[in-house]
């Protein structure tokens, strides 16, 4: 693999008229409002922090959840929307699925939660970290990631594109632990390894 291409992976800002100071929030096409906060309030344990008329519709009800680092996740819901647990398959432009940050601490503890609330699920190690795939009321498919290692946020990007170099350099046709291992290395990072469960990559398994 060659590093001469116009859409080189790298940390540094790009050379745009403005950048981005982070996600303030999303905002999704929900169902109603018990459904909502029953999944994603009362099983993955995101507050409720405001609850106000839809500003543009103001029929409609919009949720503040805080996803557990400040950043927020807000639904538009309506109490005559039930909960279509089928979902539907998007075309371009649609969410594919949402990813939600779990302590690899409890990770076991948040499968067993699914299960117990009777939500199905996959274990993925998906080479850099490891993921839960379930569905929530509307079978939006979301994702719970545990980090495999020990990674500053102000430093995860950075992380991120020195894998990706390592993983070129390597010839592999995705990035693996022994990529990010080595790009925490490589950055003179003390490298801490999450005790995680053993699992297949499920290459090609998840769409």
């Amino acid at each position: 693999m060659s590093n001469d291409t116009p859409n080189p992976v790298t940390p540094e800002l790009p050379d745009s008229p403005v950048h981005m100071t982070g996600t303030d929030h999303i905002t999704i096409w929900g169902s109603n409002e018990a459904d909502t906060i029953e999944f994603y309030r009362d099983l993955l344990g995101m507050p409720l922090v405001l609850r106000q008329p839809n500003l543009d519709d103001p029929s409609q009800t919009h949720l503040f959840f805080d996803t557990g680092d400040g950043r927020i996740l807000t639904f538009f819901v309506s109490d005559d929307r039930p909960s279509n647990q089928r979902g539907q398959r998007g075309g371009v432009g649609a969410v594919h699925h949402l990813c939600f940050s779990v302590d690899p601490d409890e990770y076991e503890e948040t499968m067993q939660a699914l299960e117990d609330a009777g939500h199905q699920y996959n274990v993925f190690d998906r080479g850099i970290f490891h993921s839960i795939y379930t569905t929530d009321n509307n079978g939006l498919v979301i994702e719970l990631s545990a980090d495999k290692y020990e990674i500053p946020n102000d430093r995860r990007g950075e992380i991120l594109a020195k894998a990706q170099e390592l993983r070129e350099a390597d010839g592999a046709e995705y990035a693996k632990d022994e990529h990010l291992r080595g790009a925490i290395d490589a950055l003179g990072l003390e490298i801490v390894k999450h005790d995680l469960p053993e699992a297949s990559a499920g290459v090609g398994g998840v769409e």
